[in-house]
């Protein structure tokens, strides 16, 4: 037996105790009692400290426009130093130019989430930059053809799974060595509403974001022990360049509208403050959860 520190609680000694037995190899009397005290310390940003990611860094992906981009001007305006990256170097410069230019502390990386050479590069200069990571945001995607989930041709399915499924469980992983060097690391991965509800037109599409809720949940158990947080966010139709086949028509944005009962697209800006909330020691207690932004959009597994 180990001795109790007298100044926990008795819920904390309770919690202590069971850890003792756990049949988890991984979740160790020693962890669990350096959590439990380290998050005894944590306490809400707001009213204290208005920029709540003060110390932080970020690194999120896809971030040159839409909600990824979105997501990073906010990570960086409560605080964080944002690595924003993407595909292509003419949109990572642009990007990174209109963020200085706000006075954020961002850089930014080319970076196809699919390559390991270039995920590589992005994790070691992030380190090189700032000397540590705390946040991951997995918000790359693809969508490269329209049809039901039956009709989707293998390639197309591969493809789709390679960049929204396997990228996002290859950069966590990554991600992991870095984030455990650090209090109050955390995992967002951006599913969508259509991970709840499979869009007609877009089969292959949505069950590759049902299965970014199931890594979330599965990976928050694992790393709930070392006090790495995973979170999901789950849009609904969001209005981005990636969506616009939802909206842009008349008939297709009346058809978009008549699903939401707030009888409005969502902007990037809304999944933006999830995100930072999500991330921030606001959220210390959450962990495992997906949360859906939709409007009011119905979405149940």
């Amino acid at each position: 037996m180990f001795l109790i520190r007298p100044h926990l609680t008795n819920n904390a000694k309770t919690y202590l105790a069971r850890c003792t037995v756990s049949n988890k190899p991984s979740v160790t009397r020693d962890l669990c009692q350096k959590r439990l005290l380290s998050s005894s310390n944590i306490t809400p940003a707001v009213g204290k400290n208005m920029k709540r990611l003060e110390g932080k860094v970020a690194v999120v992906t896809a971030s040159t426009e839409g909600i990824g981009f979105a997501i990073a001007k906010r990570l960086a305006e409560d605080g964080a130093s944002v690595v924003i990256s993407s595909r292509k170097e003419r949109n990572v410069d642009n990007a990174v130019d209109k963020l200085r230019q706000l006075n954020l502390n961002v850089i930014g990386l080319k970076c196809h989430v699919g390559e390991l050479k270039d995920r590589k590069r992005l994790f070691e200069e992030t380190i090189r930059k700032y000397g540590k990571l705390n946040i991951l945001v997995s918000n790359a995607a693809t969508n490269p053809a329209v049809g039901g989930v039956l009709e989707c041709e293998e390639t197309v399915w591969d493809k789709i799974f390679d960049i929204n499924v396997k990228s996002s469980y290859l950069l966590a992983k990554e991600a992991l060595p870095y984030l455990r060097q650090q209090e109050s690391s955390s995992i967002v991965f951006v599913s969508s509403i259509a991970g709840y509800d499979a869009f007609e037109l877009l089969g292959a599409y949505s069950v590759s974001k049902t299965a970014l809720i199931g890594l979330t949940k599965a990976a928050a158990k694992q790393l709930a022990p070392e006090g790495i947080r995973v979170n999901c966010l789950a849009p609904g139709i969001i209005k981005t360049k990636f969506s616009k086949a939802l909206y842009e028509s008349e008939a297709a944005n009346e058809a978009a509208l008549s699903k939401i009962p707030m009888c409005r697209l969502g902007t990037p800006e809304e999944m933006a403050g999830i995100v930072s909330f999500l991330v921030s020691d606001d959220a210390s207690y959450i962990t495992g959860e997906s949360i859906i932004a939709s409007g009011g959009m119905a979405g149940r597994l």
